[in-house]
């Protein structure tokens, strides 16, 4: 007699939630319906409430999924820098490298999903879903304190409130980077021997961001914010 073949529970989990990312990025978090899920991935209703329990549930891990280890990246990337610095402020360039370049890589990643979730992550930023973003704020919490703290000690003359604000004129144009459906396509159709215009993006977009936080205070003469001695 043949036992039939079982697939690990972690195979079947990831299987669920590499549909469901997709899933929702093609059709929203409302507009997915548990029986596309259940037929894309090859599994059982059962087998999703096994696993996640309810949608609001996998829709969650869906985003831990990824923002987790990219959070994770970001503040070990501008913790090496800081050591490196041997206490002394760095730059506000280099930390926005430290935060944007965790982001800016998964666009490239067409086989493992990474792009998918861009996408999905900029339709996030667009679309009214409130509930999903109080998840994802919740999820980028710690981070941010991270890196405000990391741009105040870089930024000294800047009044904390401006500060807030630079920061959300910052990350919400690196979310309209990753919502840009032209900039997704652009990236996918570079060839391999052309994969350095997608660090010209990088560099592009932390000029851009870096002037931004450098910019004269409102209602003060044209000099720029002093950065760190």
């Amino acid at each position: 007699m043949t036992l039939r073949s079982v697939k690990p529970q972690h195979e079947t989990r990831r299987r669920i939630l590499d549909a469901a990312e997709e899933l929702f990025m093609q059709h929203g978090f409302e507009g997915a319906s548990m029986r596309q899920l259940t037929g894309k991935a090859g599994v059982n209703l059962a087998a999703v409430n096994y696993h996640f329990g309810s949608k609001d549930a996998l829709i969650e891990a869906v985003f831990q999924r990824r923002l987790d280890p990219i959070n994770a990246a970001r503040i070990a990337t501008l913790e090496r820098l800081e050591k490196e610095a041997d206490g002394e402020p760095l730059p506000p360039e280099a930390i926005i490298r430290a935060f944007i370049g965790e982001s800016l890589a998964m666009i490239e990643d067409g086989r493992n999903g990474g792009r998918n979730f861009v996408r999905l992550l900029g339709r996030t930023y667009t679309e009214p879903a409130k509930p999903i973003r109080t998840l994802i704020g919740r999820m980028y919490a710690a981070t941010m304190e991270r890196f405000k703290a990391a741009f105040a000690r870089s930024l000294p003359d800047l009044p904390s409130g401006e500060l807030f604000w630079r920061m959300h004129f910052m990350f919400g144009t690196l979310s309209y980077t990753l919502a840009a459906t032209d900039t997704v396509q652009l990236i996918a159709g570079f060839k391999p021997e052309d994969r350095h215009d997608s660090r010209a993006l990088q560099e592009r977009l932390v000029q851009f961001l870096n002037a931004g936080l450098l910019a004269p205070l409102p209602g003060a003469s044209s000099s720029s914010v002093r950065k760190a001695a």
